[in-house]
């Protein structure tokens, strides 16, 4: 027996209220416009103008987002529930000074991702005077077949999980050389678990090389995942083939054994 009663639907696994999912897709449609006035904001959605208002009254109300002129933005509150988000896990906070030495000492970009779901998503980026300058890219989410710390998340997990994971989101192709064949990145990731590090060979971003490797907790799951990237004509050799990846092992060690002292 089951009934709706403002929610989608209260039979199975379904009980999610339809109203709760709207708020959130507003709030994202008015990042990714850069702010938006109501009827743009319900023409993108394919909502009612009148229940996009209710909504965004409310947020407004909640000082979640703020009106400036005749558009919406999204508000300062939510730097907020940022730092909270990216301090709530010992390995997040003690990541972070490992980036920022890592950015240093290569003088190119440095990352720290974690999993969430069937992606990655970065929560600390440092970059050094000489490294690719691009926006922060903290809080996207990334695909697990296509950057070298992506790919050492999956590298930790069972073929069976693997396979549940890409069963869910299709390999999709970013560069001519993205994987997007499943039995050819099962076998990568076989090559990754035994050297412990991950490639990124230009495919994700044409001209970008990185490197990767997974941090585990003291279960030996991989909670984390370090990187590095550059262009082509400094990510190349010896450098990008060994010295890159001790340093990043060396990197996760360190932070392994912090977690596992606490």
């Amino acid at each position: 027996m089951w009934f709706v009663v403002g929610w989608r639907s209260l039979n199975g696994n379904d009980r999610k209220l339809k109203t709760t999912g709207m708020v959130f897709d507003i709030l994202e449609a008015l990042r990714e416009l850069d702010g938006a006035r109501l009827t743009t904001t319900a023409e993108e959605l394919d909502f009612v103008n009148s229940t996009v208002y209710r909504h965004l009254s409310t947020l407004a109300d909640k000082e979640y987002v703020v009106k400036e002129d005749y558009e919406y933005y999204l508000s300062t509150r939510f730097l907020r529930l940022d730092c909270y988000v990216r301090e709530r896990k010992k390995i997040y906070r003690v990541a972070k000074p490992k980036i920022v030495e890592l950015a240093a000492e290569t003088d190119e970009r440095s990352e720290f991702m974690v999993k969430e779901y069937v992606r990655s998503m970065f929560v600390h980026r440092e970059t050094d005077v000489n490294a690719v300058q691009t926006v922060s890219g903290i809080g996207k989410y990334h695909s697990l077949h296509a950057t070298a710390a992506g790919k050492a998340f999956p590298s930790g997990f069972a073929t069976e999980r693997v396979r549940e994971i890409y069963d869910k989101r299709s390999l999709e192709s970013f560069t001519e050389n993205t994987i997007t064949d499943e039995e050819a990145l099962f076998e990568e990731l076989e090559t990754i678990r035994e050297r412990g590090v991950s490639y990124n060979l230009l495919e994700y971003i044409n001209g970008l090389r990185a490197v990767g490797v997974p941090a585990h907790d003291p279960r030996d799951e991989v909670i984390g995942a370090i990187s590095v990237s550059g262009p082509t004509h400094r990510l190349k050799g010896q450098w990008f083939e060994e010295e890159i990846p001790n340093l990043l092992l060396g990197t996760a060690n360190e932070l392994e054994l912090k977690i596992s002292s606490s």
